[in-house]
């Protein structure tokens, strides 16, 4: 069985990238699950509180919950033409040594109600992705623009080519970190 945590960047009860995620729970070949993690109650990281008496245990249990999945989807959406800096704020806590990213396969995807899609959010990722020696998929790529008109009030896609993406997408990712396992 293949676990890959996905992770939405965003605050947001109603975050486009978390229902993108749930959708994608749902899309993922049978020998694989997605479970979504929850940046929301992660605090700034703070090095004199990490040092006086080491990570929260929220930390601890969101850097577990990294740890043990065996790849991870970052669903980001785009602030500024950038990464939320809540969602890096989640990656500097879980970077701090040991790493819990090091060689672990892990994609990028994102919603966003503006039209260029998360093109460049995604893009921002890339070094940060590097630095901490992860191995990305580059297989398939998926930017959502107009959010708005592609998930229902409730969080449904409602768009039925979408959800042939997202399909494509989470399969793609699933075979690769098959492939990363050996």
């Amino acid at each position: 069985m293949i676990h890959i945590l996905g992770i939405p960047g965003s605050l947001r009860k109603e975050s486009y990238n978390a229902a993108l995620l749930r959708a994608a729970a749902g899309l993922v070949p049978d020998e694989c699950t997605i479970n979504v993690a929850s940046i929301r109650e992660l605090p700034l990281y703070d090095g004199d509180l990490e040092t006086a008496v080491g990570p929260p245990a929220v930390v601890a249990a969101f850097k577990q919950r990294i740890l043990a999945a065996d790849g991870l989807i970052l669903a980001s959406p785009e602030y500024n033409h950038s990464i939320p800096g809540v969602f890096k704020n989640a990656v500097d806590w879980a970077s701090r040594p040991p790493s819990a990213f090091g060689g672990k396969p892990v994609a990028v995807m994102g919603a966003t109600p503006g039209r260029m899609g998360t093109i460049l959010a995604q893009s921002a990722w890339l070094p940060v992705l590097r630095v901490l020696g992860m191995r990305l998929y580059v297989g398939k790529s998926l930017m959502i623009s107009g959010a708005a008109e592609v998930f229902a009030d409730d969080g449904r896609i409602t768009d039925e080519t979408i959800l042939d993406k997202l399909r494509e997408f989470v399969c793609g990712f699933a075979g690769f970190v098959a492939s990363s396992r050996g």
